[in-house]
């Protein structure tokens, strides 16, 4: 497999959304974990819960780019 090829899937938009989900199974298992917690760190809750957010927002645009809904 050429160089480029290989350099160009592991900045593929797939790639990118492999990623993206792998990060939000990881901040979901710790908001999960954090949670357990006594007392629990209301401000890092927060904080995760907002990335998570996010995380969830790039995930939906980047599904959108991979596979439109509706012809360009």
């Amino acid at each position: 497999m050429p160089a480029d090829s290989l350099d160009s899937n592991l900045h593929s938009p797939e790639r990118r959304l492999i990623e993206l989900r792998m990060e939000h199974a990881d901040l979901d298992a710790l908001i999960d974990r954090a949670e357990q917690e006594t007392p629990v760190d209301e401000l890092m809750m927060r904080r995760l819960k907002k990335r998570r957010l996010a995380l969830r927002d790039q995930i939906a645009r980047l599904e959108l780019v991979i596979d439109p809904k509706e012809p360009a």
